[in-house]
């Protein structure tokens, strides 16, 4: 049972609605549908918020930290809260996935994911659940963090949007960890 969300991106007005941000923008999303605030929780470098997301509370985590240093907020909060690796759902960008695609997986090592990377070193785990929401990849001879940092189109955001209303469709699935319910996902707009 996930008992801790994730949301993967970079603080700051610059960093907003950039592709790199799909974390945060959907905790944002879940944040928005519960009707609960942020509230700066500095003890854990982040923001948080708590809902009831299917009949459980669930707590839901944007790093301060930047992208790269994700693993000191996310390894405070698993302290303090006692919770396991496998509590949490981690939401973040994905090159290797077309943009508006979703998967679900758990464990793994971090595919060059720095944000990945920094977790797993802070919490000395790869046994959490990871939502990877699909950003595609830059045309070839364009910088890869160029494109990540970058907005997403208009087109990009309605994609993401559809997707995120998707999966509020699901929920019940994803808190549970439902592999399957989440990768047969289909948006359509």
């Amino acid at each position: 049972m996930i008992k801790l969300i994730v949301g993967l991106g970079n603080p700051g007005q610059q960093y907003e609605k950039t592709r790199h941000n799909a974390g945060f923008l959907f905790v944002d999303y879940l944040a928005d549908l519960a009707g609960v605030r942020w509230v700066g929780a500095s003890q854990f470098h982040g923001e948080i918020a708590e809902c009831n997301i299917s009949g459980s509370k669930v707590i839901l985590l944007k790093p301060a930290t930047f992208m790269n240093k994700s693993g000191m907020s996310v390894g405070k909060l698993l302290r303090y809260y006692k919770f396991s690796a496998e509590d949490m759902l981690v939401v973040h960008d994905e090159l290797e996935l077309s943009e508006g695609a979703v998967k679900l997986k758990r464990d793994g090592g971090h595919a060059g994911h720095n944000g990945l990377r920094d977790i797993i070193a802070h919490i000395d785990s790869r046994d959490f659940y990871r939502l990877r929401i699909g950003i595609g990849r830059p045309v070839v001879g364009k910088n890869v963090a160029d494109y990540v940092l970058s907005k997403l189109s208009s087109d990009g955001q309605l994609n993401l949007a559809s997707l995120f209303d998707a999966l509020s469709k699901k929920l019940d699935a994803l808190i549970v960890g439902d592999l399957t319910a989440i990768n047969d996902l289909q948006i359509s707009r």
